[in-house]
């Protein structure tokens, strides 16, 4: 597991740093559908990916991050992006958006196949340095979230939570959910303990995020 903690280093001078870096630009590379795609890439910075349920808010937080409106494309229908897609941030880290688990309406075959898809990536990237594994903040963990933390941890891929939609929790006070959440991860050794807590459309935990993805990217 990598060093750098996610609740560490929130100094106001720190938090500008990541400002300044999000700032500099955040360009679309390729979407892959198949494994041949990743040689395409062409560049060989620390890599994050996304992760999360469909429909759990990947675009919105990728778009909240980087400062853009619709630098990934946000959509209602869950399921929608069906490919892997890489974005490269101010040349020093490649974030890949990927396609969201546990929608019910997709074929078994497809599901199979994008599962082989996903395994494959997690083993072959050399430069993932973290995956975000994306939680909705008004539902908790679910049974899905379980079995894809269950994969990581065999996989020996190191993650962090990011609790979404924290404006949306009933009653306001996503504080239970928080310390409910961080409890589970306790049970999961390839996890970082500390859960981000974000909410894309107040900006709630963006530059706290975004000191997190910049350590990474210094890490390299």
């Amino acid at each position: 597991m990598l060093e750098q903690d996610a609740s560490s280093e929130l100094t106001p001078a720190r938090l500008e740093e990541g400002r300044r870096f999000f700032a500099k630009p955040c360009d679309f590379i390729l979407s892959a559908s198949q494994p041949e795609n990743f040689d395409l890439i062409g560049v060989d910075y620390a890599e994050v990916a996304f992760w999360g349920r469909s429909n759990v808010g990947k675009s919105s937080l990728l778009n909240a991050i980087t400062g853009r409106k619709a630098l990934a494309r946000a959509s209602n229908t869950p399921g929608r992006t069906q490919q892997i897609v890489f974005f490269n941030m101010a040349d020093a880290l490649l974030f890949a958006d990927l396609p969201g688990y546990g929608h019910a309406k997709a074929p078994p075959e497809e599901v199979k196949k994008w599962n082989a898809f996903i395994r494959y990536y997690l083993k072959k990237r050399a430069k993932l340095r973290c995956v975000l594994l994306l939680i909705d903040a008004r539902h908790g963990v679910m049974k899905i979230d379980m079995e894809m933390m269950d994969f990581l941890d065999r996989m020996a891929v190191n993650y962090q939570v990011v609790l979404t939609k924290a404006d949306q929790v009933r009653g306001g006070d996503p504080t239970e959910r928080v310390a409910e959440t961080e409890a589970f991860l306790k049970k999961h050794p390839a996890a970082r303990p500390h859960v981000l807590l974000t909410s894309s459309e107040k900006g709630q935990g963006i530059p706290h995020l975004r000191t997190f993805l910049l350590g990474l990217a210094e890490i390299g």
